[in-house]
């Protein structure tokens, strides 16, 4: 995808279907849809933050009363400066914290630094949190956090296992192949939720060969011919295949023979073509006239 768009999705926190998905290039609200109707989301993946806008995201949700928690790259335009810089030495189990109003910046350090946004918990204390075995405790936020992404991880997991994403140089048709993976997934998971009891594998070959049958019953479409667009030779009406009945005949009048007029060259002559109803010598002119486009 291309480096301007912007992909966001939204996935249910239960049932780990993809609610809403959109892609962009600017800086817009995407939460009215579901906002509107009353429901909150618990997690939500969106593109980087500084193309879309962390702080617009962040405070559009918040108007409507819906929190969010997400991770962040740390070098991330807006976030604090010893978070951008990479400032810390931070030990196993250290957390750091940053807080601007209702909007939490920390970073927790497990085998790796973990960056985290959030306005769904409280500020966690800063200080080193280490059980008895040497341990990184998890915060209340990474384990929030963790509990929720795992329902956008299993729908990832479930997509990625029988995915028809194909390696091409236009986005468009990757989003399209992508988005066609989410429909078959929330379609599967809908006839789950009504007690069908069939697995993925078995959902989507059932919907292979459905569509496959459905596509013999249409009318069959006319085919294109393949290769290079046909030469000029065969556009010329008295070249087709239904006006190949041409005969030479007698004509009573003196003609003058229009191939030989092409050249230059003056003819009297008394035989013509029934068809075409031109005068033409018996001898070439009559056979290159009706085999050859352009005329010598």
């Amino acid at each position: 995808m291309e480096d301007a768009e912007i992909e966001k999705q939204l996935f249910n926190d239960t049932d780990s279907d993809c609610y809403s998905t959109d892609s962009e290039s600017g800086e817009e609200s995407w939460s009215s849809d579901f906002a509107d109707e009353g429901s909150s989301p618990s997690s939500a993946t969106w593109g980087p933050p500084d193309q879309c806008g962390w702080r617009e995201l962040f405070n559009n949700l918040m108007t409507k009363d819906i929190t969010c928690c997400g991770t962040v790259r740390p070098n991330r335009k807006g976030l604090p400066d010893d978070f951008r810089r990479r400032q810390f030495r931070l030990k196993k189990g250290d957390i750091r914290v940053r807080v601007r109003r209702n909007l939490t910046a920390l970073v927790w350090k497990d085998k790796r630094d973990v960056h985290i946004l959030t306005n769904m918990n409280c500020p966690p204390a800063e200080g080193t949190f280490r059980n008895e075995h040497g341990n990184a405790i998890k915060p209340s936020v990474v384990v929030d956090y963790n509990t929720h992404m795992g329902y956008a991880d299993k729908a990832d997991r479930v997509t990625n296992s029988y995915s028809i994403s194909c390696r091409t140089w236009k986005w468009t048709n990757k989003l399209f192949f992508h988005l066609l993976d989410l429909t078959i997934l929330n379609s599967f998971i809908l006839l789950s939720s009504c007690g069908a009891k069939l697995s993925h594998r078995d959902f989507r070959l059932t919907l292979v060969c459905n569509m496959v049958e459905e596509a013999g019953r249409g009318s069959r479409r006319p085919q294109r011919s393949i290769g290079r667009p046909p030469a000029m030779s065969l556009l010329v009406k008295r070249l087709e295949e239904a006006c190949r009945h041409h005969w030479p005949a007698s004509s009573k009048s003196q003609l003058r023979c229009c191939v030989c007029s092409s050249r230059g060259k003056r003819s009297s002559i008394h035989t013509k073509c029934v068809r075409c109803d031109i005068g033409l010598c018996i001898s070439e002119c009559f056979r290159h006239h009706h085999t050859k486009a352009t005329l010598p």
